[in-house]
């Protein structure tokens, strides 16, 4: 018997080559089917071509048809195999089948015509992928058990390397092995009732294990051809889990690697970059500094550090934008990047310190193109930075379960509504921001960015969305906020997390809105929604002049103005931070609300006015005290430990003081080693203020 043509589903045949492929084939004539003892398969179409699958997956499969790779005729032979195995029938009178499952050259009949044929399988077109790399479609919706079998507990952990080395050849076993010798992090997610098929995802890509110890059925993100290696190094993840992580649904795993145990090149240069701006600070500061900011990127690219890569570039557009006189620079941005750049050389070089991959980023490809995929809009947000508008489109992509952020940015002072007409490949920002996207021009970054190409055999088609958010799997939905506090609660400190965009982007479902407020002096409107148990989370968003209209939708939307508000989509966070216990906080880029999508970024201002619904409440004692001690480690950096006013450490004993009332020991001892060093004049001055800073921003973060 045919276990792994059983073990397909039609939404891992979709996966496997495209859901329009799927539909016509289960419209195909129905095949005579005949099984030899190897365990081929042949299908004879009457009057039509001639069908054979061997084991080993669908790129073995043969048909006389003459189409090129995958057709229509191999899926039918295997969605008649499903039906005449799943319910075996008494063979028709005259028919000569026999039902025989057994290997040897027997017929095993036709089946009634449209057996086994996906009931609600969506039209879709493109080309046939590869059988063990296929285009990506919709999250399988279930693993089928055989006739009195229950299915057994499996982890791609236990294919071996024999096994890979067959599937793969030994060029791609030498790159797999490459990569794991520097280190790489992945995230395991084993099969679930909900979510049946195992997977792993990898910086640029992620892999699909759609069938139970059979290679053949290995689905992958990536583009044939540019990351297959990435089959052995899911394998290899799972493996790592197995051992460390046995019977977690979800886990980070870091494989292979060596610990860093002292200096790294790159990140030694980056180190020296932000010890020269502290003590000279962004006021002090000319031009001259650009040539270093570009030598340490350079040495950060050629070793493979992303994150400090990312955040030298960061670090970098804020002193450009002091330089510039530009709005968006701020202190505690400038102050922020400086100390994360201490945090990952921290993390990285301590005695037992973790992979690299861990805190410095990867040595993974920069960008990987990807097979024709399916993205779902959560919305947009607009915002200013200067005289530019920056527009950041959130794709959910089910079948690697992550949101990918699609961004453009315009000169001018657009608003969203003027900026939503605006051309982005074959659609328009409006269009993007609301739909769902089928393309087969992707290019994904390892920090989740995602660019459309346009050259002329770049295909992209978009169509309005439902805002059928139900359907995406379990990691990008809400539906029990209880769940979503825990997952908050167990993220690692920000200041050493990877760098991926729309790292908490999440759609809530929603079963009602409770309040709506709003504080005129913060121009923020908050309310209150809870899920179908009753745990409450609070909407909020502020005012901003790039998207005057976001206050007024959202309100209306939340009212009840546009249809029964069922989701809604945006940034997930705890208030004040991330004490655990605290309310979670969704900062909103969209909204399902009837049958369609909202984005109120993109919605024009409609001259209405909000009623003031309630004062603020003033800033509990804690958070107060260390916001207030972190702006003034912030103006550290501003000003350069070496150009500080003279009432700076009068004001630094006070905040340690403060903080030594509210129970805060070790961060006032620390904001006081940092005075000491500063005085006196000690080389350790950055490393005392990287000290303090940190343990700010740690302790705001959970507070």
């Amino acid at each position: 018997m045919r276990t792994d043509l059983l073990a397909l589903t039609t939404d891992s045949l979709a996966a496997l080559t495209n859901r329009g492929l799927v539909k016509r084939a289960a419209k195909e004539t129905t095949p005579e089917l005949r099984l030899d003892a190897d365990g081929t398969v042949h299908g004879g179409f009457p009057g039509g071509p001639d069908t054979s699958l061997p084991p080993g997956g669908l790129d073995a499969g043969h048909c006389t048809c003459g189409a090129t790779g995958v057709c229509r005729h191999v899926i039918a032979v295997i969605l008649t195999y499903q039906s005449q195995h799943a319910a075996p029938a008494s063979p028709a009178p005259g028919s000569g089948a026999s039902g025989s499952t057994e290997p040897g050259s027997a017929t095993l009949g036709p089946a009634e015509p449209g057996s086994g044929a996906p009931g609600s399988a969506a039209p879709g077109s493109g080309a046939p992928g590869s059988a063990a790399l296929g285009s990506p479609a919709a999250q399988p919706s279930g693993t089928p058990v055989l006739p009195g079998k229950e299915p057994a507990p499996w982890s791609p952990g236990q294919v071996t390397d024999d096994e890979l080395a067959a599937r793969l050849g030994a060029r791609l076993m030498s790159a797999a092995r490459r990569t794991e010798r520097a280190g790489y992090t992945a995230r395991i997610r084993r099969a679930t009732p909900a979510e049946p098929v195992p997977q792993v995802e990898l910086p640029t890509a992620t892999v699909r294990f759609l069938v139970p110890g059979d290679l053949g059925f290995v689905h992958t993100d990536a583009v044939a051809g540019s990351r297959d290696d990435v089959i052995a190094l899911a394998v290899w993840a799972f493996r790592v889990a197995d051992e460390l992580h046995p019977g977690v649904p979800d886990a980070r795993v870091d494989v292979g690697g060596q610990a860093v145990a002292g200096a790294v090149a790159g990140l030694e240069r980056a180190l020296t970059l932000a010890g020269t701006v502290l003590r000279e600070g962004a006021a002090h500061l000319g031009q001259g500094l650009e040539a270093t900011v570009a030598d340490v990127s350079r040495h950060l690219e050629a070793d493979g550090l992303r994150w400090p890569l990312l955040a030298v570039g960061d670090l970098a557009e804020q002193l450009a934008a002091y330089r510039d006189r530009a709005a968006h620079y701020r202190p505690e941005l400038l102050a922020g990047h400086l100390a994360e750049l201490h945090a990952r050389h921290r993390a990285a070089t301590r005695q037992d310190a973790a992979p690299r991959s861990s805190v410095l980023g990867t040595t993974e490809a920069a960008e990987t193109p990807l097979r024709r995929a399916r993205l779902e809009a959560l919305g947009c947000r607009v915002r200013a930075l200067g005289d530019r508008r920056i527009a950041e489109i959130f794709l959910a992509h089910a079948d690697a379960a992550m949101v990918l952020v699609l961004r453009r940015q315009w000169e001018g002072d657009d608003d969203g509504a003027a900026l939503a007409r605006r051309r982005i490949a074959t659609s328009t920002l409006a269009g993007l921001a609301a739909g769902t996207v089928v393309t087969e021009s992707a290019v994904r970054s390892a920090s989740r960015t995602v660019r459309l190409a346009t050259g002329r055999v770049s295909r992209t088609e978009v169509s309005a969305s439902r805002g059928d958010w139900d359907t995406l799997p379990l990691s990008l939905k809400v539906t029990d906020l209880a769940v979503l506090g825990r997952e908050l609660d167990a993220l690692p400190l920000r200041p050493v997390r990877p760098r991926v965009e729309a790292e908490l982007v999440r759609a809530v479902a929603i079963a009602g809105v409770e309040s709506i407020a709003y504080a005129p002096g913060d121009q923020r409107l908050d309310a209150v929604v809870a899920d179908r148990a009753g745990n409450r989370a609070t909407v909020s968003a502020t005012h901003a002049a790039a998207a005057p209209g976001r206050l007024d939708a959202l309100a209306a939307v939340l009212a009840g103005e546009e249809g029964e508000p069922r989701f809604v989509s945006g940034v997930v966070g705890r208030a004040g931070g991330g004490r655990a216990g605290a309310g979670i906080v969704i900062e909103p880029i969209g909204l399902a609300a009837g049958d369609r999508v909202i984005v109120p970024d993109l919605r024009p201002a409609t001259g209405g006015t909000l009623t003031p619904t309630w004062d603020e409440e003033p800033e509990p004692p804690l958070t107060a005290a260390l916001t207030h001690a972190r702006a003034l480690l912030a103006e550290a950096a501003h000003h350069g430990l070496s150009h500080l006013p003279p009432t700076y450490d009068t004001r630094l004993d006070a905040a340690a003081h403060r903080l030594t009332a509210l129970g805060l020991h070790r961060v006032a001892a620390t904001l006081t080693a940092f005075a000491s060093a500063r005085t006196t004049g000690s080389a350790e001055a950055a490393g005392t203020w990287a000290d303090a800073y940190l343990r700010a921003e740690v302790a705001l973060e959970l507070s």
